[in-house]
């Protein structure tokens, strides 16, 4: 027999189906979706999703993820802010995470979009606990302010990697810069939480991930 936390039970097709239904209905993106989690089933028929904005390729080419990448994708929707905020009083969620793809085409990087955004989600649900979680900026202060400045709860920017991998899993990213920007987000904002993440089993070692 299996022992209980390997067992799954099989996801509620109908949840699943009403979730799936809601994204196209909004047209909206998730990182569920856009990286090809293998766990979207289980959080869809929990009805929880993690909504990914500013559309659903990339100008990175990261080597862990299955986000397309494209050199100029389209611009911004400018009502994707206010579907948001819908789709998660509908869901009835008391927090919510969203997240991009990453925008170096754009000038602050998709900041001014990242506020729009949280800035919608406060007007239809005030009490909703929001987590942003942001790519670099290529660095800009300013980009960044924008963000921490429209009010969300959580700021979370991942490493991903140790610096030695860097170059293999996150070629146009840079760990200090990454670094820098968190630092400059508790700066900001002293009181507000910041987060970071990293991934286990790329070829790191024990010393580097603790140290």
């Amino acid at each position: 027999m299996k022992p209980e936390w390997l067992r799954r039970r099989l996801t509620d097709p109908e949840a699943l189906g009403r979730m799936r239904n809601l994204l196209q209905r909004h047209g909206l993106n998730t990182v569920c979706q856009g990286a090809l989690c293998p766990n979207q089933g289980e959080c869809f028929g929990q009805g929880t999703a993690t909504f990914l904005i500013l559309g659903k390729t990339c100008t990175r080419s990261c080597t862990f993820c299955a986000i397309p990448t494209e050199e100029r994708p389209p611009a911004p929707d400018s009502d994707e802010p206010r579907r948001i905020a819908q789709a998660t009083a509908e869901l009835g969620l008391k927090h919510v995470v969203i997240t991009s793809v990453t925008r170096d085409d754009l000038g602050d990087g998709g900041a001014s979009h990242f506020a729009r955004t949280v800035e919608a989600l406060r007007k239809m649900s005030p009490q909703i606990i929001v987590e942003v979680l942001i790519p670099d900026f290529q660095g800009s202060v300013d980009a960044l302010r924008a963000v921490m400045d429209s009010g969300p709860n959580i700021l979370n920017h991942n490493l991903e990697t140790v610096p030695r991998l860097y170059p293999e899993v996150r070629p146009q990213a840079v760990y200090s810069r990454s670094i820098e920007l968190l630092k400059r987000a508790k700066e900001l904002a002293p009181n507000r939480m910041t987060k970071s993440g990293l991934m286990l089993g790329l070829g790191e070692e024990k010393g580097e991930v603790l140290g």
